[in-house]
């Protein structure tokens, strides 16, 4: 044993504090060899067409409608946003549009994990071996708890204090295939953000030299940021999810627990929604 490990197993405090600044200071990765000019050219290239086809864009247009919605007469708290809504008066064309959504979404996910592959990091370097219950659904779901009451508890802050607009989860009409499909987009949506916003760009940018905290906060900001439609705290919520999130992958390499905490905290919200719309007089 040397002098170094002496210490922490001898004290009860130095060992636990050291391992909460390992978590939040993690030691900088260096997965490749540094990379030449035009390599660097050429992943900073990569990634802005990838962000500009997928979440980078949505950023944008976010920031467009928190704009929209500030400038506009009513509050914020009295304008609603849905984040599941019907796109055709006709039934099965709805259903058509809504799993074409659903398939651009996964698309997006399966893009990342194939620029990965090319690049050197297959989906077990990522974190995407087998799933596992033990090793992935426990700590998913345990994720999901620790960002999703506190998440509707900023939220309804958030809206009292006016800094939020009113979040419908799900206003799809109750057609027979309403509960899966809105099963299927939580998946989506989480497949799609947990491999672009997390693995993928945080391997991306830790290819360019970038720290573990600074590929991490701009990780966190680009979540927070197509988020931003919701209004403020929506904005907020999910920065701080990505910086849990975002830091658990840093330090575990497994991103299916985020998944699936992703994945449960939707369906939660759009199947909860609706079987709670009306009955509680907390929910707006």
């Amino acid at each position: 044993m040397s002098q170094l490990d002496a210490p922490q197993r001898e004290s009860g405090t130095i060992a636990p504090v050291t391992t909460i600044r390992t978590w939040l200071f993690p030691p900088a990765q260096n997965p490749t060899t540094p990379l030449g000019p035009a390599a660097r050219r050429a992943l900073w290239i990569e990634i802005t067409i990838v962000l500009l086809v997928t979440f980078g864009l949505s950023g944008l247009s976010s920031i467009l409608s928190l704009l929209e919605s500030a400038l506009a007469v009513e509050p914020l708290s009295e304008q609603t946003v849905a984040l599941n809504a019907p796109r055709s008066s006709q039934e099965l064309i709805d259903l058509a549009r809504q799993l074409l959504g659903i398939v651009r979404l996964l698309a997006w996910a399966a893009l990342g994990v194939y620029l990965l592959w090319r690049g050197g990091f297959g989906p077990k370097l990522v974190g995407l071996a087998r799933p596992r219950l033990r090793s992935d659904g426990v700590p998913g779901v345990g994720l999901a708890a620790l960002i999703g009451l506190p998440g509707l508890v900023l939220y309804l802050v958030a809206r009292t204090a006016g800094l939020n607009l009113t979040i419908a989860p799900s206003i799809l009409e109750d057609y027979w295939w309403r509960l899966p499909t809105e099963v299927l987009w939580a998946i989506a949506n989480s497949g799609a953000e947990e491999v672009l916003v997390v693995a993928y760009l945080i391997t991306r940018l830790r290819q360019l030299g970038w720290s573990e905290n600074s590929s991490l906060v701009a990780s966190s900001l680009l979540r927070g940021s197509y988020h931003l439609y919701q209004g403020f705290g929506g904005g907020f919520g999910n920065f701080v999810m990505g910086l849990v999130f975002g830091r658990y992958w840093q330090r575990t390499s497994k991103l299916w627990p985020l998944v699936i905490a992703h994945a449960l905290i939707d369906s939660v919200a759009f199947i909860g929604y609706q079987a709670l719309q009306g009955r509680v007089s907390w929910l707006p």
